[in-house]
């Protein structure tokens, strides 16, 4: 019964969407008539341009402009009969919509094209099936389309896994792991795979079932081609360490893109869809780790060396009884707001030899918003003498004078000190911090559990692996300031005493 109910819902649905098609499509289909010449050189410039085939078709989809590595993918596609390519795209770049639908539609409106013999796959047939479902219905109901190229409907139906249309053209769905073996359409064998979304969450955990969904991608479903004449195509984003997507993509010969929701530059790829604080706004809401795997194509596994369980958060000492204080500053490499963190940490060590966190400040931000941290830090230690550092490679002359401007408005300048140790490699440096978190000798300020700085230094540091393409600036600024109070100050008999330091040597 509940089978039944199902397949009632999804007709319905199927039938709702048809409706939705035609009807957005009849009246521009209706105005054909008015002029033959209209036609034909609509008709030329959609099969010669992507974009405008898009926006011409199917306004009522593309409700955004083409952006233009969705343009890329469809010339490369459309102009190699033979194309390998897997299209890495992040989450909500409309990854279905272009390579398993809008593209294969490019290609059959082209003038004497060969009709496709197509195999849709997906992680399971329900998914291809629902994939396969939205290419039919614009097959047979998308009015305009019809109308400029003739391409009418066959015979079958998305719910059975395959259909066909007049010009001779099939579309198959399949799952994963399914047997493809045998299929043609006329004597002619498969000439265009689509393999859309294939990797799942569980999968990706198990490298041996990833290995074998590789193994039947690039064996039995390649095998259906004609000794591998016809397009190859996967499309997805990378949500695993070891993935199909990932595998297929270090195949040789393998025509192979990236497409993250932020650029290098840390703007949106598709600018004409997104703008930088819809997406600052979703990565704070969904976290760093989520974020990275979901729309950076940076799947990332959280405690691999710092685990949750371990960072701690408890009550600070009176600022006089720590044996010292350090302010420490990781400026990152850039001085605007899109890329790498700024960040600065206050870290007292006590007696015992543990570090307290008593202060935590991390963002994406300005040189003028990281000067005003040191202020802040100023006002809230008050006559407890502390040190500033920062690496020495940084101490440029741009923040140099951002640090003398705030100083001389505000009347006190910060004295800011040159880290000038050689640094060994960073991931080492920062690795060797976890034994402190693991024997508790790290301490998180409760004060400001939630604020900004400290979410961004917890979620750096569960983030933080070999090779991890995540922000790590948090925890750099971390360990500057655990590395100078561990080896400046607790090898010295240093204390702090009301109103002096004695023995602070550096």
């Amino acid at each position: 019964m509940a089978n039944a109910a199902r397949r009632k819902q999804q007709e319905a649905e199927w039938q709702a969407l048809c409706a939705f098609i035609q009807e957005k499509t009849r009246h521009l289909s209706g105005n054909d008539n008015a002029s033959i010449l209209e036609r034909e050189k609509r008709v030329a410039r959609t099969r010669k341009d992507y974009a405008s085939f898009v926006e011409t078709y199917f306004s009522h989809l593309a409700t955004k402009p083409t952006a233009k590595f969705q343009k890329d993918a469809a010339n490369y596609v459309l102009n190699n009969d033979r194309a390998r390519a897997v299209f890495e795209w992040a989450r909500g770049h409309a990854k279905s919509t272009h390579v398993s639908m809008m593209i294969p539609m490019w290609i059959l409106a082209q003038k004497d094209h060969t009709p496709l013999t197509m195999v849709l796959v997906s992680k399971s047939q329900d998914s291809a099936k629902q994939l396969l479902a939205d290419l039919q219905a614009e097959l047979e109901n998308n009015e305009l389309y019809k109308v400029d190229f003739g391409i009418g409907k066959g015979d079958g139906i998305w719910s059975d896994g395959r259909f066909s249309t007049s010009d001779g053209s099939m579309f198959i769905a399949l799952g994963r792991g399914q047997s493809p073996r045998g299929i043609k359409k006329s004597g002619r064998r498969v000439n265009y795979i689509v393999i859309d979304d294939i990797d799942d969450d569980e999968m990706v955990l198990n490298p041996a079932r990833v290995e074998k969904a590789t193994d039947w991608c690039l064996s039995a479903l390649y095998g259906t081609m004609d000794a591998g004449r016809g397009r190859f195509v996967l499309v997805g984003n990378r949500i695993g360490k070891k993935s199909v997507l990932g595998n297929i993509a270090e195949r040789p010969g393998f025509h192979h893109t990236v497409v993250n929701i932020l650029d290098k530059k840390g703007n949106p790829t598709w600018k004409e869809n997104f703008t930088k604080n819809e997406v600052e706004q979703m990565r704070s809401e969904i976290g760093e780790r989520r974020f990275q795997k979901e729309y950076m194509n940076n799947p990332v596994n959280e405690g691999t060396i710092f685990e949750r369980k371990y960072i701690r958060y408890g009550k600070m000492l009176p600022l006089r009884q720590y044996r010292a204080i350090v302010a420490y500053t990781d400026p990152s490499f850039k001085a605007s707001s899109s890329n790498d963190y700024k960040a600065t940490m206050l870290v007292g060590i006590t007696k015992e030899g543990s570090f307290h966190v008593i202060r935590a400040f991390a963002d994406q931000t300005k040189v003028t918003v990281m000067v005003g941290w040191h202020y802040e830090i100023r006002s809230f230690v008050g006559d407890t003498p502390i040190k500033y550092y920062m690496e020495a490679n940084f101490i440029q002359d741009m923040i140099l004078d951002e640090f003398k401007r705030v100083g001389n408005e505000v009347g006190v300048q910060i004295p800011i000190i040159g880290d000038r140790r050689s640094k060994p490699d960073k991931f080492a440096r920062i690795e060797a911090m976890q034994p402190l978190f693991q024997r508790g000798e790290v301490v998180f300020n409760e004060d400001f559990r939630g604020d900004q700085g400290f979410e961004v230094l917890e979620e750096q540091l569960l983030l933080f692996e070999k090779g991890s393409k995540v922000h790590d600036d948090a925890p750099d600024a971390l360990e500057g300031a655990v590395w100078l109070l561990s080896n400046r100050i607790r090898t010295s008999d240093s204390r702090y005493v009301v109103g002096r330091r004695t023995n602070w040597k550096y």
